[in-house]
């Protein structure tokens, strides 16, 4: 036997779908708005209604972000037990973060490092689990006022052709943690943004072989580490100000 749905569960259905989208859209700020506005019932004869999507107001706006509010960061990643995968982000150029908007240039600087806390930090290497990093990529991703998604930003490159070339490498990569200091990035930029952009998310993709036990070449394992850096994108009129 089939079955069919009354016009009036239709409305109800409809009206629960656009809530959860204006929801997700407007924000909590304007959750009791929209609250009351489905509590008003619809003449039986009235065409079912559904939301669309709309652009956010700019005062509803906000992108939580460490590295806006402070300039710099430190992302930490526990690939063995007491061995952490350090990765530093600094603004570059402008050193301000308040400056940086969609259509000026934006250059930061990252470093990446690694920390064997189970022995000394000026222990010699032959007692250290070491690291090597064989590729890291960077991509991005936006978010815009409109709604949309982009991706503007991407790196991509062997570790071992961005450092001068006596420092410590074999086939698995660049060694991390040697005394040269691992991986120095000084200068990288993100250009221009889409005019509506308000923030904009940088994953960072690192390939690593870490050593089980120190020194023993038989023991190293292969895995790939991702961090995420929000980066908060101001207006130009802002920048400006």
């Amino acid at each position: 036997m089939s079955t069919s749905s009354s016009p009036i569960t239709r409305r109800v259905v409809a009206v629960g779908a656009a809530f959860g989208l204006a929801v997700s859209l407007a924000g909590c700020t304007q959750v009791a708005e929209i609250f009351n506005g489905v509590q008003q019932p619809a003449a039986a004869d009235e065409p079912v209604a559904y939301a669309s999507p709309t652009p956010l107001a700019t005062e509803d706006i906000a992108f939580d972000s460490l590295f806006t509010y402070d300039g710099s960061v430190a992302l930490s990643t526990d690939v063995a037990d007491q061995l952490e995968l350090r990765l530093d982000v600094w603004a570059a150029d402008p050193k301000r973060t308040s400056e940086w908007d969609t259509s000026t240039a934006k250059t930061f600087g990252f470093a990446v490092n690694v920390y064997d806390h189970y022995v000394d930090e000026k222990a010699v290497l032959t007692q250290k689990r070491r690291v090597y990093i064989s590729s890291i990529s960077i991509t991005s991703q936006t978010a815009q006022t409109s709604g949309q998604v982009q991706n503007p930003f991407q790196f991509s490159s062997d570790p071992r052709t961005l450092v001068p070339s006596d420092t410590l490498r074999s086939d698995r990569g660049l060694l991390l943690n040697s005394f040269q200091g691992g991986l120095l990035v000084p200068e990288t930029t993100i250009n221009q943004l889409p005019a509506d952009t308000y923030g904009v998310t940088l994953e960072f993709a690192m390939t690593i072989a870490v050593e089980g036990v120190a020194d023993d070449d038989d023991s190293f394992s292969q895995q790939t580490v991702y961090q995420y850096l929000p980066i908060a994108i101001s207006s130009d009129e802002a920048a400006e100000q």
